[in-house]
């Protein structure tokens, strides 16, 4: 039998009939893994079960989810003390599962679940908001946002990842910019913001790649502000020619804070965060995750 560490699985209550998982950690558990389970309810269920995991002596919190369920779950093992930190593992069960695809996570369940637990764990970095919040992949503000967090669940659990796309064509009468002001290290930039990606990973709303360039262990955030420049021109010029777009503005840096005299709403990994200013910086290294060697989201 190979050798396992004890592991915690947090799995998203959405996911918990999922035969194909069931049956992979009964295999594991065959082979003679220690794998813990428990299913989240309601937000905070997450947060509990670490402490568990942390009485428990695991080495691994596995992520049975969506982005949210990895947002909820890095946020928590950050608060730990780095001594009886353990490292993340990602199941993808989500809709988008913008995180994971862009990590490289496999599809296959139980290839998954293998890497979750056996993988390599590697050093990634966390950014924090407003000294509260905390996201590990994106944070988005503006159009696409307010897409992502009003498209049906029922459409999303048809569609996966197109429902994004199909939801902000129906709702195209809603497309306004944001007034706001950003600032970072040798950054700044004012005006009407159509779409604004802060990544520290690079893909959100369903596999958009909103900051192509984003690397997770690099201490350092990408920013991409789709302009509200010319609107619809603008906004069909940006997603079909990129490259051409002078109507995109790029940034990197450490932090940026971004101002809107109007409020606006970014929305965190899937959680939303309404405000008149927001305060983003990066935590260096501050989460263990078990990643594929081959990841490109590391230098």
């Amino acid at each position: 039998m190979a050798t396992y560490p004890a592991s915690l699985l947090i799995l998203n209550g959405k996911s918990a009939g999922n035969d194909i998982l069931r049956q992979a950690v009964v295999n594991l558990r065959n082979d003679g893994a220690c794998i813990h389970v428990r299913v989240t309810w309601e937000k905070g269920d997450a947060a509990r079960y670490i402490a568990e995991a942390c009485e428990l002596g695991v080495d691994t919190v596995i992520s049975g989810g969506g982005d949210g369920t990895i947002n909820e779950i890095a946020t928590a093992l950050i608060h730990l003390e780095t001594a009886q930190r353990p490292a993340m593992g990602i199941l993808p069960l989500g809709t988008a599962n913008d995180f994971a695809t862009s990590a490289g996570i496999p599809e296959d369940l139980a290839k998954a679940l293998q890497l979750a637990i056996l993988g390599k764990a590697t050093a990634v970095d966390i950014a924090l908001v407003n000294d509260k919040t905390c996201f590990i992949n994106m944070a988005t503000g503006g159009f696409g946002t307010r897409i992502t967090s009003e498209t049906p669940e029922k459409l999303k659990a048809a569609l996966g990842g197109v429902s994004y796309l199909i939801h902000g064509l129906m709702r195209m009468d809603t497309l306004k910019p944001d007034r706001c002001e950003i600032t970072g290290d040798d950054f700044h930039w004012q005006g009407d913001a159509l779409v604004i990606g802060i990544g520290n990973g690079r893909q959100a709303g369903g596999g958009q790649q909103l900051c192509p360039g984003a690397l997770i262990n690099d201490g350092l955030l990408e920013l991409r502000i789709f302009t509200g420049d010319g609107l619809l021109p603008a906004l069909f010029t940006t997603l079909t020619q990129p490259q051409e777009s002078p109507n995109i503005i790029d940034g990197q840096s450490a932090w940026f804070e971004v101002k809107a005299p109007h409020g606006m709403t970014f929305n965190l990994d899937g959680e939303p965060l309404s405000g008149e200013r927001f305060r983003i910086e990066v935590l260096p290294g501050a989460l263990q995750c078990r990643l594929p060697p081959d990841c490109q989201l590391l230098r």
